[in-house]
């Protein structure tokens, strides 16, 4: 068996593979101050819930974009799965030829991301991450990566219009049925949902511009995918599980 993390600023997503088969996966808060015991006893008790033998894991691979957290999970990998995780970053084969100017600011989730992409669906592809940050990032027809944009995270904006307004309170995140909301909360909701699907659209469509390719797919992945996914003219699809097969597809290819 095979375990992937990918370590979020909100979440930690886990997966466990058996061969290429996505068996089980989870969904934990990420805290900055856990210990690798803390996780440790998380996990353990999260595979033992879902009859996983804990003692069955052949190899695990990491994802992180939060540094701090990295060292904590391959800690805690080789002390209760037995196994010394593979952790994506500089050096580590992924066939993927990276155009940005500066390939080590390239967020491992992000190359984890267009591997997944284009091995699945084949380029030119452009993948809309919905997490903290919603990133965009664009593969070409050959397998490079070349480059994309990041906007604030649809949770963030949301926040930060609570925090700097003194009469607008919190919303859930959902779809309102009209635009012209006739109370606070669905006008903030009005105005976050569509303002945000809107965000997307117009990114997507300038990059596929720029990109000055036929036939350019657009894969969503993260927790709100489905959601902004309804109302996008742009995206084609969602794949939850998008950067859970990416992290297989690069340990296997580090395998040896």
């Amino acid at each position: 068996m095979l375990l992937t993390v990918d370590i979020g600023n909100t979440n930690i997503v886990l997966g466990v593979f058996i061969k290429e088969k996505l068996i089980e996966h989870f969904r934990i808060s990420t805290d900055r101050e856990k210990t690798e015991d803390e996780y440790g006893i998380m996990v353990i008790s999260l595979l033992r819930e879902f009859d996983i033998n804990v003692r069955g894991f052949d190899g695990a691979v990491i994802s992180s974009v939060v540094p701090p957290l990295t060292p904590i999970f391959e800690k805690m990998c080789e002390k209760y799965l037995n196994v010394v995780p593979l952790i994506v970053g500089p050096g580590i084969k992924t066939g993927i030829n990276i155009k940005y100017e500066n390939p080590r600011e390239v967020g491992a989730d992000r190359i984890v991301n267009a591997v997944a992409a284009y091995h699945k669906y084949k380029g030119p592809v452009i993948v809309v991450d919905f997490g903290t940050a919603t990133t965009f990032d664009a593969i070409s027809e050959n397998f490079d990566y070349l480059g994309g944009a990041i906007a604030p995270g649809i949770g963030i904006s949301a926040e930060a219009l609570f925090q700097r307004t003194a009469k607008l309170h919190r919303i859930e995140i959902i779809k309102p049925e009209r635009v012209i909301g006739r109370n606070t909360t669905s006008s903030i909701q009005a105005g976050v949902f569509y303002g945000y699907a809107g965000l997307v659209d117009h990114i997507v469509e300038r990059m596929k511009e720029e990109m000055g390719a036929e036939g350019v797919k657009v894969i969503a992945t993260g927790g709100l995918a489905p959601l902004i996914a309804s109302e996008t003219k742009t995206i084609d699809l969602v794949d939850s599980m998008l950067t859970l097969e990416g992290l297989r597809i690069i340990y296997e290819k580090n395998r040896q």
